[in-house]
């Protein structure tokens, strides 16, 4: 049971940010690998405001907008400045890792003692003893589906529409009179909120901040995505559409994808594999599912 609750934890954080990964990836297709940086901005962020005393509920939207801004600042850098959009963001994730350092005054922030969203003096007086064990999970639940139907609700939006259109033809963006570069920028703005708001959550679960949490987020942000867009739609259950329509909508998929993902690699670690190796257990899953969209993706080709 320990086991499932874990994979469920880590599941949901990361479906978070796989969500603004889906944005970027799948969407905007601009490769940002500022998502390295925004993940603990966010935990920065939440960590500094936490340990001020500032409620723990009111950090995940704080979290979100400096995410957001960091979005902003890898947008204008390739609209504006005219850099190709893999540079803009290796740009702002260098930058990050000094400015979250700045923010959280030192590598190792720990919040034990503080209240967070899943352990405080309501959750205390309010949940019964046997679902307490559970409490992350719910909460994590909460975040996750309200973020997702949120998601959903702005991709059905006229600004959704053109976020979609930009990245499929973004001709035909300029030919409605609409500025191209700044729908990126929007684009960007909110992918990375999202990912900044995994952060903070995931800072609020383990209870610190830790310079280095942001290793590798975009390599398990995308394998989050490519397992449910490709994978669930080889298994018929998701359409081949930008706009995920079918059995499941496209932000659906990237959250089961993502809880797939957490378990493939609990599975992996329960082999015996030590809890170091996780970034190699990380690196080979994220190759294999790869390898293994792309040899289906030619198979049903050659079919067709």
């Amino acid at each position: 049971m320990s086991i499932i609750i874990g994979i469920l934890e880590e599941g949901l954080i990361y479906a978070i940010l796989a969500l603004g990964v889906y944005i970027t990836y799948k969407i905007l297709d601009f490769p940002d690998l500022s998502v390295d940086g925004t993940f603990p901005l966010g935990a920065a962020v939440t960590a500094m405001l936490i340990l001020k005393d500032v409620p723990p509920v009111l950090t995940l939207f704080l979290a979100f907008l400096a995410g957001a801004l960091a979005g902003c600042v890898t947008g204008f850098i390739h609209v504006k400045l005219k850099v190709r959009d893999l540079l803009s963001g290796i740009i702002v994730m260098t930058a990050l890792y000094s400015v979250n350092l700045r923010i959280a005054g030192k590598a190792n922030l720990p919040i034990f003692s503080k209240d967070t969203i899943f352990g405080n003096a309501f959750w205390d007086r309010a949940v019964p003893e046997p679902v307490k064990p559970f409490l992350v999970v719910l909460v994590l639940l909460v975040i996750t589906v309200l973020c997702k139907v949120l998601l959903d609700l702005y991709l059905n939006t006229r600004s959704g529409y053109l976020l979609r259109a930009v990245g499929d033809n973004d001709v035909l963006v300029t030919s409605l009179a609409k500025d191209k570069g700044m729908v990126k920028v929007a684009g960007l703005a909110i992918a990375n909120g999202f990912v900044a708001l995994a952060g903070c959550v995931y800072c609020q679960q383990k209870g610190f901040f830790e310079i280095s949490t942001g290793t590798g987020a975009i390599v398990i942000g995308l394998a989050n995505v490519i397992i449910g867009t490709k994978i669930f739609r080889h298994l018929g259950l998701f359409a081949a559409k930008k706009d995920g329509q079918g059995r499941l909508k496209a932000t659906t998929a990237v959250v089961l994808g993502s809880l797939v993902y957490r378990g493939c690699v609990a599975f992996a670690i329960s082999l015996g594999m030590a809890a170091s190796d996780l970034k190699l257990v990380t690196s080979v899953l994220f190759l294999a599912i790869l390898v293994m969209s792309s040899h289906k993706g030619k198979k049903v080709n050659a079919h067709a």
